[in-house]
């Protein structure tokens, strides 16, 4: 408890506490990756298990309109995923990426895009697009990162992020917890993010939603208490950072979110879905705000607020 009040601390000095954005993440490719994460449901390798049929990428126009939808509900921040590798050989698909990253900034939102490795040109195209964040977990510690993934190594990870960043595109970075990995292996996953050339934009926290089918389809979720202590931790170490509840705060009661949020979350993924698993509605989260006393973060609005801006 003492940690969370400490990260409650700090995320007073540099947020409004009252303030969670809302993000919406939408699938824009599905299935068809020929990675072997172990605990995607994207993968070809397990695709027999998972029943997951692969998709082509959606068009400009239909990504649009769910952006839109998204903005009427409130989001303010809308994210495109695509299942596969690299941006190596899809010139026309890059294409189609920048019309919908142009097309969500119309709007008025943030947009933020996770398309797998891509190299120094790719990610200047998307900047000149209007390319708010990308993307690039780093899932997990590199001691414990062969045990997940053999496909991509940690180091590729990294060159991505360098890439983002070299191209003045925020970086988005986090991890997944649940994996199987040590207590020792979560301060390894915020080492590397907290000693990046500098702190993240944005770090997602998820916790993994064991996909049966998949290597990890039987794990135990994670205790909450892991959660609330790498948020608090996160939020200690990376003041600024924006801190997102990701993937799994499906199963998470009220009261847990609201912990969460006065340890240092302040943005969370609402919608439809999220990739492949269920999300908490639009409907869901804006009583949730209603009944807590929080409001909706702007977009681009992420300045530091002293406590005495924001009447506490």
């Amino acid at each position: 408890m003492e940690l969370a009040f400490q990260a409650g601390s700090v995320h007073r000095r540099f947020h409004n506490p009252a303030e969670v954005q809302l993000c919406t993440l939408m699938n824009i490719k599905t299935g068809g990756c020929t990675e072997d994460c172990s605990y995607c449901a994207q993968s070809t390798r397990y695709q027999d298990g998972t029943g997951l049929k692969a998709k082509k990428v959606e068009s400009v126009e239909s990504v649009l309109a769910a952006a839109r939808t998204a903005k009427e509900n409130g989001s303010t921040r809308f994210c495109m995923g695509a299942a596969w590798r690299d941006m190596r050989g899809r010139k026309n698909s890059l294409k189609n990426i920048k019309a919908m990253v142009s097309g969500v900034r119309e709007m008025g939102m943030e947009v933020c895009v996770t398309l797998g490795m891509i190299d120094e040109q790719q990610a200047k195209e998307l900047k000149e697009a209007g390319l708010t964040a990308y993307n690039h977990n780093v899932d997990t510690s590199r001691e414990f990162y062969p045990s997940i993934i053999s496909t991509r190594s940690y180091d590729e990870r990294l060159k991505t992020l360098s890439h983002v960043r070299d191209a003045g595109i925020n970086v988005c970075s986090g991890g997944i917890l649940g994996l199987g990995e040590s207590s020792d292996d979560r301060i390894g996953l915020l080492h590397t993010v907290s000693t990046l050339p500098s702190h993240p934009e944005s770090f997602p926290v998820n916790a993994l939603v064991p996909i049966k089918g998949t290597p990890l389809g039987d794990r135990t979720p994670i205790q909450f208490s892991s959660m609330l202590r790498t948020i608090a931790t996160a939020r200690i170490i990376m003041p600024s950072t924006i801190i997102r509840i990701a993937a799994g705060r499906k199963t998470m009661s009220e009261e847990k979110q609201a912990l969460c949020f006065m340890a240092g979350a302040n943005a969370i993924f609402t919608g439809e879905k999220m990739l492949t698993t269920d999300c908490n509605s639009w409907d869901e989260d804006n009583a949730m705000f209603g009944r807590w006393g929080l409001e909706p973060m702007k977009s681009f609005d992420k300045s530091a607020k002293p406590v005495a801006e924001v009447g506490l």
